[in-house]
């Protein structure tokens, strides 16, 4: 009984390392896939690094088998392993081991290796068999699934229905169909809602407890913005649930919250056993899955585990106490950071082709070092352990995926706004959206107005404004977040969509008839706070407050930008275009409750708007 067994098995695949990675990596989904019982989590972490804190435990033949599940070890796109103490069941200890090697045609040569020591008789019994035929057969036909589905270089949705059967609610099928018309009623192209519907009727569910607008639509090969509010229309159509995800920076795993209510500034990460501040810009992803209506997915783990779990982490090694080890990792260009888990901070490096061929980690040794040294894309890493303890090292990437849409993102459309104007944050909560291009407006000579046609008419033609103004400003991917009066507030990632909308909404409200009606405006672009404002959501801070003095510079027909806006690149791109029929001019002026200083402004017109001002006319 005290023997350990030890199987080798060896398949030799089509498809590349680096295809091959994201699949057999993940490994939630493979021991799905493989067979293997979904786990059940028994206890929160604890400030042990040599385990992650959780307690798991498997149904097995009507055992149950339970351990502390230890950290992953891997290295990017070549192997990785897990050791295993069991504390109940048939097996002492289970170490397990996949290298992916690169093949000579071309292809890759897998080898997956288990070492497997019994507890008792029973164990002894069943690891020949278990192991030895059962694993080995399911785990073949698994790897040989993914290598066909890496070698697609868009995996479509049947491919991936392919590996489990699709379970509907009773009337899902028909609830799909049935939204799928209204969408299409509602202007939607028919082919775009045909793609979200055949997804939703043939991709695996692990695909759709997190779906990603973006990345689905980067794999369908249409527009992001377009996928995206056809997601916020499904949502209103009953189609789909959104969740609000809210990022750990380290692991980078999701709380999700059903209500933008549910977002906090402050969120504790189990995984990680940290606290961790949230804001809109990055740490707040907006996804969806289908309506339980439509279709039901089970939210089971079968391996909590893994590199898949934290995909920025492209290696993780342990060290033992005060030791080194030394490995080559593949990496590629951009800024990463080296850390030990426990250990405060971490090193920051970047990776170039002319970079140092090596480069050595200390950790515990009074800090880490605050230069940043460059390495080549295959570096020799030295990692040495001068503590008393076994630590983990991670190598991870520093760069977030553009594939998520960001809560700072999505409340800045104006589709988002218009279909749910309910969504707020908790009242009190004030969250950081990063930089917003903040746009404000208003009717030159408004008052007069009213007084030579009366209220009735002039109230009228306001409104038709506001109608303009928010055509434009949708159009451009802003939000119109209030109007004040004949005012409006409005919100744009993109400094340059906020230059557009106002000269697209200008000669629009130039052009609406007698009386003309003029449009004042002034956009400032900086850091921004959300916040719930007479319950829907808002944004206050000093980049609101600047961009509200400067739209009071403007004299109609022109919008006002600060230095800020001026420096964007997509805006000095725009106004330095030879062929422009933009007017730029410069000027300096003291903001009310900024005056300390004067700022360089710039008014920004059309040509022929420029000339009728200095020839006197309106």
């Amino acid at each position: 009984m005290t023997r350990e067994f030890h199987h080798r098995w060896e398949w030799r695949l089509r498809s590349s390392p680096e295809a091959l990675w994201p699949l057999v990596a993940d490994t939630n989904r493979f021991d799905r896939d493989a067979g293997l019982p979904p786990v059940e989590r028994l206890r929160k972490p604890d400030a042990d690094e040599r385990v992650s804190g959780h307690r798991v435990r498997i149904k097995l033949g009507g055992m149950k088998i339970e351990w502390d599940e230890k950290p992953f070890e891997w290295v990017r796109p070549e192997r990785f392993g897990v050791e295993r103490d069991y504390l109940t069941g048939p097996i002492k200890k289970l170490r397990v081991l996949l290298e992916l090697n690169p093949d000579a045609g071309g292809g890759t040569r897998l080898v997956y290796q288990v070492w497997s020591q019994p507890r008792n008789l029973l164990g002894a019994l069943l690891i020949p068999i278990q192991a030895g035929i059962v694993a080995r057969k399911k785990f073949g036909e698994t790897f040989r699934r993914y290598d066909k589905l890496a070698s697609i270089a868009q995996p479509d949705e049947a491919a991936s229905a392919q590996r489990t059967k699709v379970q509907f609610a009773p009337g899902g099928l028909a609830r799909l169909e049935s939204a799928r018309a209204v969408l299409v009623e509602q202007g939607v192209a028919p082919e775009l809602a045909d793609r979200l519907a055949r997804h939703l009727r043939t991709a695996d569910e692990m695909e759709l407890t997190h779906m990603r607008p973006y990345a689905l639509a980067d794999r369908w090969g249409v527009p992001r913005r377009a996928v995206l509010e056809l997601f916020l229309r499904a949502t209103r159509a009953g189609l789909l649930d959104l969740q609000w995800d809210m990022l750990c920076p380290l692991c980078r795993g999701a709380q999700s919250s059903a209500a933008l209510g549910g977002v906090r500034r402050q969120v504790h990460c189990e995984s990680c056993n940290i606290d961790f501040a949230v804001n809109f810009e990055r740490s707040v992803e907006l996804t969806f899955r289908p309506n339980a209506a439509v279709r039901e997915i089970a939210a089971r783990e079968y391996c909590i585990g893994g590199p898949g779990v934290t995909p920025h982490v492209v290696a993780q090694q342990f060290v033992a106490a005060e030791s080194a080890r030394e490995f080559t990792l593949a990496l590629e260009p951009g800024r990463y950071r080296l850390r030990a888990a426990s250990l405060p901070g971490g090193r920051f490096f970047s990776v170039a082709e002319n970079g140092a061929a090596r480069i050595a980690f200390l950790a515990g040794g009074g800090g880490w070092p605050d230069d940043e040294p460059c390495v080549s894309t295959k570096p020799v890493l030295h990692l040495t352990n001068a503590t008393s303890r076994d630590l983990p090292f991670l190598i991870e990437r520093m760069a977030w995926t553009d594939q998520a849409a960001t809560a700072a993102e999505v409340t800045a459309l104006q589709v988002f706004r218009d279909l749910f104007s309910s969504e707020a944050l908790r009242p009190g909560e004030e969250i950081s959206v990063g930089t917003l291009a903040v746009l404000f407006t208003d009717l030159r000579d408004s008052t007069q107005l009213y007084r030579e046609i009366g209220d009735a008419p002039a109230f009228g033609l306001v409104m038709n404004h506001f109608d303009v103004l928010r055509e434009a400003i949708a159009v451009e991917g802003g939000a119109l977040v209030k109007t004040i009066g004949d005012a409006v507030m409005a919100v744009f990632r993109r400094p340059v969509g906020a230059v557009n909308a106002v000269l697209r909404a200008q000669r629009a409200v130039a052009a609406m008839g007698a009386p003309p009606l003029t449009l004042k405006a002034g956009i400032h672009a900086g850091p921004c706070i959300a916040v719930t404002l007479n319950e829907r959501l808002d944004y206050f801070g000093s980049t609101v407050n600047f961009a509200a003095r400067v739209q009071r510079f403007s004299e109609g027909g022109d919008v006002v930008i600060s230095d800020a806006m001026r420096a964007d690149p997509e805006v000095a791109e725009l106004l330095g275009k030879p062929d422009t029929n933009l007017h730029v001019e410069p000027f300096a002026a003291t903001i009310k409750g900024f005056e300390d200083a004067r700022f360089g402004l710039w008014r920004v017109m059309e040509k022929r708007q420029a000339v009728r001002q200095v020839a006197g006319v309106g």
